[in-house]
């Protein structure tokens, strides 16, 4: 019997523009097809990719009803939702966008917290190509910042100082 390579998820990658010459209804709609979804556990120090968030339905989301107060919450565990939008550029593709939202989970219970507008929000934001991760703990940026190294050095490299800088502290 054949063992089965478990498949690496990979960053939604750049297509062409679907609205490309298209003038009539839709027009200048934001796109998902180049943002992708990290997910950071705080505690485990581990960062992966589940398309699932991109509707509230990642493997730490399943099963949770989220309260729009932290407090609520007291014993939840970290996570922040990390939105990483992959542009291409001469050089070839970079991370554009990088967001970060806060997220908490308390399994025991099945509630969690999360702010839905913040995430829609920042999730518009890496679209558009800003980054916003500096409201993020030391450690959880090392966990991105290596994450993102690891994942695709070049893309890495060609990214903007900014993102180097706020990842870098």
């Amino acid at each position: 019997m054949e063992e089965k390579k478990k498949r690496k998820v990979q960053f939604n990658i750049i297509k062409n523009d679907p609205m490309d010459g298209h003038k009539g209804f839709g027009k200048g709609v934001l796109s998902l097809n180049n943002v992708s979804p990290v997910i950071i556990d705080v505690d485990e120090c581990e960062a992966i990719i589940d398309i699932g968030a991109l509707h509230a339905r990642s493997v730490v989301e399943k099963g949770i009803k989220f309260l729009p107060n932290k407090e609520e919450v007291p014993n939840g565990r970290p996570y922040w939702l990390v939105w990483v939008t992959i542009d291409r550029a001469e050089e070839g593709p970079y991370y554009a966008g990088v967001t970060a939202c806060e997220m908490t989970v308390d399994r025991s219970i099945r509630r969690g917290y999360k702010s839905l507008p913040e995430h829609v929000n920042r999730m518009d934001k890496s679209i558009k190509r800003h980054i916003i991760v500096d409201h993020m703990d030391e450690k959880s940026k090392v966990v991105l910042r290596d994450f993102l190294k690891n994942h695709n050095a070049d893309m890495w490299e060609s990214s903007s100082q900014k993102l180097k800088d706020d990842l870098l502290g």
